[in-house]
């Protein structure tokens, strides 16, 4: 009788561990969908609102808010009809939509996601400090100096990069060289500094980063380089923050 109901526990157990197992892998599924399998693949439509930091597309009447990188800013600035790669970042409390200017940006992107102790705001911030090619040649090269100089990596979280994805990004680095794609567009210039400021604490306090600090650190920035666009002041204000 004993043996009996130990079976009939063991086989519960069992069973409870496998859907346990199963609900987890449902939920990694969920949290992190791989692009592949997305149901959104991009977003076209008008540009309704754009700051450094997000953009608004109205699609058949719906506006969907992204969270966009400085690269992607700088190749949509201006225009009205715009097409942004997508991907979508699921999680219990919130539903993020990221856009990206081209597939090789976001393929970056993905990369960096799937190293240990990178998420989306983090990765966010390190393609805005790089061009795709930069960055492509930065971890090629091993290059632990500047990915520390973007806020919030440290040499630990450095070094980590560099060694899950400089044998990864090869398809990519060889796709930017063959199409001359290098992400080099520079945003046009602003009429008048006061919204060169404005635009640029507003970005860096949209990826996390204190106003106070971020005024006091554009402030300066533009004391020193007073001819600098909001793309630049931005990227130079992520090495300072």
């Amino acid at each position: 009788m004993k043996r009996a109901k130990g079976r009939k526990f063991a086989k519960l157990r069992n069973k409870f561990r496998a859907c346990t197992l199963l609900i987890s892998r449902v939920c990694a599924c969920a949290r992190f969908p791989p692009v592949g399998k997305q149901m959104i693949e991009y977003i076209k439509g008008e540009l309704t609102e754009l700051t450094p930091a997000t953009a608004v597309v109205e699609c058949a009447g719906v506006g969907y808010m992204l969270n966009i990188s400085l690269n992607a800013y700088s190749a949509i600035q201006g225009k009205r009809d715009v097409k942004l790669y997508v991907y979508e970042a699921i999680s219990e409390d919130a539903h993020t939509l990221y856009g990206f200017a081209d597939k090789h940006e976001r393929e970056l992107f993905l990369q960096l996601l799937s190293v240990s102790g990178v998420g989306g705001g983090t990765a966010r911030v390190i393609i805005s400090s790089f061009t795709p090619a930069e960055l492509c040649t930065v971890i090629s090269t091993g290059n632990e100096r500047m990915l520390k100089s973007v806020k919030g990596i440290g040499l630990k979280t450095a070094q980590r990069i560099i060694v899950d994805l400089k044998d990864k990004i090869g398809g990519v680095a060889g796709t930017l060289a063959s199409t001359g794609s290098v992400g080099n567009a520079s945003p046009a210039a602003f009429a008048a500094s006061t919204e060169v400021f404005s635009e640029a604490v507003s970005a860096l306090t949209m990826l996390g980063f204190p106003a106070s600090a971020s005024q006091k650190a554009v402030s300066a920035i533009l004391k020193e380089m007073p001819s600098l666009t909001v793309e630049q002041v931005i990227k130079e204000g992520l090495k300072r923050l």
